[in-house]
This record gives C-alpha cells, sequence and structure tokens, in this order.
C-alpha cells in the first residue's frame, strides 16, 4: 500500500513512518524540511497542484495533523494558524486526494475533546464532543467536521481516531499516572488496525488509548471494529 503521512517532523508520524515502512511504501509531507531515508515532499498543504501531486498515486493519507512547533512560534497570530491548519489545509488535503481518487484517510483527533465533562464519566463515541476555546482543542474538533463532510458526501471513507494523551514507556515510569494516556506503541498499533480494516460506513469515530482499570474512555469500539489490542500497562 503507498500511504501518505502528513506531519512528518512529529513523534507519531516518526514512528508510523518507522514501523509501516516495513510493509508499504510510504511518502511524508509537512510544513518544514524533515530529514528522512524515506520519500518527503514539502507541502504547505494549499489549493494548488502541488498538493494533488503529493497525493498522486497514494492508497491511504494518515492526516497526524500536528503544526511543526517552529510554525507556531513563528507565527504572530497561532491560534488562528492552528485553526487554519486543521481546517483550510485539511480540506484542500482531502480536495486533492478526491480528485486524485485516493480512497480512504485516517484523521487524528484527540479525546482532549471532552476534558470539560465530569471526569467519573465513561465517555464512549457517541457522545457529543465539548470542545473548549483552547486553539489546540477547537481546532481539531473543526478538524473533524471538516473530515466528516467529505465523508458524508460520498468522496471517500474516512476514519477518525480520538487519541489520548500521547506517551512513551518510558517517560509513563517517570510522571504521576494519567489515566488518559495512550502509549506510543498502541498508537502505532492503532494506525495499524485502522489501515488494515476496510469498514463499509464512509465515516467512522473511534476513541484509541492504552487499557486500564476505570479508564475514562470506552475503547470497546475499536477493540471489536479493528481489533485494537493495546499492551502497555502500568
Amino acid at each position: 500500500m503507498n500511504i501518505l503521512i502528513t506531519s512528518a517532523a512529529s513523534d507519531l508520524a516518526q514512528e508510523l513512518a518507522s514501523t509501516l515502512s516495513g510493509e508499504h511504501q510510504i511518502r511524508l509531507t509537512d510544513l518544514v524540511d524533515v530529514e528522512t531515508d524515506l520519500e518527503f515532499v514539502r507541502s504547505d498543504l494549499g489549493h494548488d497542484e502541488a498538493t494533488n501531486k503529493l497525493v498522486q498515486g497514494i492508497d491511504a493519507i494518515v492526516h497526524v495533523a500536528q503544526l511543526p512547533p517552529s510554525v507556531l512560534a513563528e507565527s504572530s497570530q497561532p491560534e488562528n494558524t492552528e485553526i487554519d491548519f486543521q481546517t483550510r489545509c485539511t480540506y484542500n488535503l482531502l480536495m486533492a486526494a478526491v480528485e486524485e481518487n485516493v480512497p480512504r484517510a485516517i484523521y487524528a483527533s484527540t479525546l482532549h475533546l471532552f476534558d470539560s465533562h465530569d471526569e467519573e464519566w465513561t465517555v464512549t463515541e457517541v457522545w457529543r464532543p465539548r470542545p473548549s476555546t483552547d486553539a489546540s482543542i477547537l481546532s481539531k474538533y473543526l478538524g473533524e467536521f471538516t473530515c466528516r463532510e467529505f465523508a458524508r458526501e460520498g468522496h471517500m471513507k474516512i476514519a477518525c481516531l480520538r487519541l489520548g494523551t500521547l506517551i512513551t514507556a518510558e517517560a509513563a515510569a517517570n510522571q504521576p499516572f494519567d489515566s488518559t494516556w495512550l502509549e506510543m506503541n498502541d498508537a502505532v498499533h492503532a494506525f495499524e488496525c485502522a489501515l488494515n480494516t476496510s469498514g463499509e460506513r464512509r465515516w467512522e469515530i473511534y476513541h484509541i488509548q492504552s487499557e486500564f482499570p476505570n479508564s475514562r474512555f470506552f475503547i470497546n469500539k475499536a477493540k471489536a471494529s479493528l481489533e485494537f489490542n493495546p499492551q502497555f500497562s502500568v
């Protein structure tokens, strides 16, 4: 499978590329230059032929959708930059994908869309998000909306993975326990599962976190439909 992974400079994209490159052809992209032995195309994800060329020949897009810290640091309006990236750039990427007949995409969202809910509640995919006005959270909600509309119009199949708080096992050993943790290897496994599953529905949402007793988020849907099997424990 030919897979395009966005936000190549991010830790998640790097781990995904390293794992998936063993069985798939990987093309990486980001707003900034990234040193890699894999194919890399720098792209602003604009509404132009360059974005169409970026997705040509691709079978699936993994839209990690994480802005490089340097881009935010250099922005005079970082909140607007964050929202613009998750909405306009996601729209441009998916529009190019539709025009180039890319059949599938996976969008990386966040379980922090539910931070305002009571911590005692156990949240499933049918719950309505209540995003805060924090740009990093609100922009992911708007990014989900953008993806959903492409899927509902029948253009392509899109899976939305709402990720827990990413952490490595090494880092977790030195930090107070957080019931929203998603260990990096479990995160990569979730994307592998999503890539290996071609469901009938064009729009699906899955909650993804490592599994702990009394976890805040149910991951039953991901376990049943994607065969997601998290391994990390504390």
